[in-house]
């Protein structure tokens, strides 16, 4: 084989380093990971009636996160719509159909997690006027009140114990049928029930739908010393795929803010890392 002359030999070298740097320059700042990227589409696990998560409409927070993911993957959203109940994982991201669930408890085993985007906590719903001020499962004033809870969530046990008259909700329901939730914080704008407690978003969102709307009150964690009552909340993925966490965890990074005021616009109670409420000020970053 023919040595090349050092000209054409340098003349070759910086050609390729050229056509490299060029092909750097022209892609993507925020490119994805290939298999995502090369489906065409972010594929989103989610329910179809779950407000204020996620719905078909694209209402929810959920549908919000995963606009601005989508935005920044280049690509349009595709969701694969399934009740969020027994089986969803199974049903939707195992079976290769989706590949990410916006919202899924930290440790969840079913699926890898990747880091919280945010922390919330169960909340007292009270009467737009209601004069008691409880912030404790615990509370002497919650003793003989009719309290509405969802079947074996947390707060169950301890408002048993505090005296509480609890009026049940079932747990496992199929969203596109079942108003569960909404009837739950219905029943205390009606007074059916003195008070309810209920996961945090849930119970932010729903209060706010009311006229005068209702009293909400985040359980403070460090008071509850027998129940868990607040958890962070992750994005589910598939394990074994290494690049596409470190892809959301970038993300949930830089956006972290935008993150947050969304969850402010849905009246989502907000931890941060000590436990204390994160108070998001409207049309401002979160410190």
């Amino acid at each position: 084989m023919a040595l090349l002359r050092p000209t054409l030999w340098r003349a070759a070298v910086l050609g390729g380093v050229a056509i490299v740097m060029a092909s750097l320059s022209s892609a993507p700042a925020e490119a994805g990971p290939p298999e995502i990227v090369e489906r065409g589409a972010l594929r989103v696990c989610a329910d179809g009636n779950n407000m204020p998560f996620s719905n078909q409409a694209g209402e929810g927070f959920e549908n919000r996160i995963a606009e601005m993911m989508a935005d920044d993957l280049g690509l349009p959203v595709r969701y694969v719509w399934a009740p969020q109940v027994m089986g969803f994982v199974r049903n939707t991201l195992e079976l290769r159909v989706c590949d990410v669930i916006i919202g899924i408890v930290a440790g969840y085993e079913l699926v890898q997690n990747t880091s919280a985007y945010y922390r919330s906590v169960y909340a007292l719903v009270l009467p737009h006027d209601a004069e008691i001020e409880i912030d404790s499962l615990t509370d002497e004033d919650l003793h003989g009140k009719r309290v509405g809870v969802v079947t074996d969530t947390p707060p169950v046990v301890p408002l048993r114990q505090a005296g509480a008259r609890i009026k049940s909700y079932p747990l496992q329901v199929d969203t596109r049928t079942v108003g569960v939730v909404q009837q739950t914080v219905a029943d205390v704008a009606e007074g059916t029930t003195d008070a309810a407690v209920l996961w945090g978003p849930i119970a932010g969102y729903f209060a706010a739908q009311h006229e005068p709307p209702l009293k909400v009150v985040p359980l403070d964690p460090r008071k509850e010393e027998n129940v868990r009552v607040d958890y962070r909340i992750t994005m589910g993925i598939r394990r074994n795929e290494p690049q596409w966490k470190d892809w959301l965890n970038d993300f949930i990074d830089r956006r972290q803010d935008d993150i947050n005021r969304i969850l402010a616009e849905y009246h989502v109670p907000l931890l941060d890392a000590r436990g204390d409420p994160l108070v998001i000020a409207e049309g401002a970053k979160a410190e």
